[in-house]
């Protein structure tokens, strides 16, 4: 008897199809399949008929399918409700002897958009600690119990890293952003779909995602340092994707400024789901 095996791109036109409607594939697209796996309920109602003729994905398409493959967007919203991730922030790089390393435990309670997320990261170099809260749409400091506010350039830092995120494009449809298909490109061997993503204060973010895999590999940004000063841009890859709690993460991610690396982030542990006190993103002087 002969085996049936799906090519990529097989796979690829069924999820396009059966990204929103066919919730009940999430869990084959995500785990491999394996000897014992239950046989699917009689009831079990069927894919619709793709045209596999079709060549032309739209930009929600695109997106749709691959929000699927990271966990599906119902999966995503009730898993990562809250959660606590911890690892290393290295400057340039963690090569050993080449970096400036600090260790961080970042804390978060999704909203209902981005705007309206709680976000609380706690960060320990040899000779500093410090944290940085973010809520109700305002950025703080709080260092030796007392609060402070941010430098400009770190306050710039950390809402562009929030706004031009992997997580602004599996939420685009909470943060009530656009989607814009760029087109299709091969760079560096690989088959990439590109689409920006514009947030509703116009400011936008070019998503590469793989052909073959759907996976974000990487994503670009322009960002103003500051007024009168010409434009930067950065760009973030995304390595080392794992799935954590059934949702696939990237826990290994770059930044570079004007093509030079300027940040590598390591995340060591991560976990979904855990209750945080709503005190921790607060003031203390409040």
């Amino acid at each position: 008897m002969r085996r049936l095996f799906l090519t990529p791109t097989v796979v690829f036109i069924l999820l396009i199809g059966c990204a929103v409607n066919c919730p009940q594939i999430a869990v084959l697209a995500q785990q491999p399949a394996t000897k014992n796996a239950s046989k699917p309920e009689k009831n079990t109602p069927k894919p619709e008929k793709i045209d596999k003729n079709q060549k032309n994905f739209t930009a929600e398409q695109i997106a749709e399918s691959a929000i699927f493959l990271y966990g599906t967007r119902e999966m995503l919203a009730k898993i990562r409700r809250n959660g606590v991730e911890s690892g290393r922030i290295c400057k340039p790089t963690c090569d050993v002897g080449k970096a400036e390393e600090a260790t961080y435990q970042r804390r978060f309670v999704r909203g209902d958009s981005m705007d309206k997320d709680k976000i609380r990261l706690d960060q320990k170099m040899p000779t500093l600690e410090y944290s940085l809260i973010f809520g109700s749409g305002q950025l703080w400091g709080i260092i030796n119990g007392a609060t402070f506010t941010p430098r400009q350039d770190a306050t710039t830092t950390f809402l562009a890293q929030h706004r031009h995120s992997l997580d602004n494009f599996l939420r685009y449809k909470e943060n009530g952003s656009t989607l814009s298909l760029v087109g299709k490109d091969k760079q560096k061997g690989l088959d990439l779909y590109i689409l920006d993503v514009i947030d509703k204060d116009k400011q936008s973010t070019r998503y590469y995602i793989s052909v073959k895999t759907l996976h974000v590999l990487w994503l670009e940004y322009d960002e103003r340092a500051a007024a009168g000063l010409p434009a930067l841009k950065y760009s973030r890859k995304f390595m080392d994707y794992r799935y954590a709690q059934g949702t696939l993460v990237p826990y290994r991610t770059i930044l570079l400024e004007d093509g030079k690396q300027i940040q590598e982030t390591r995340v060591l542990n991560i976990t979904y789901g855990i209750k945080l006190d709503d005190a921790l993103f607060k003031s203390p002087e409040a």
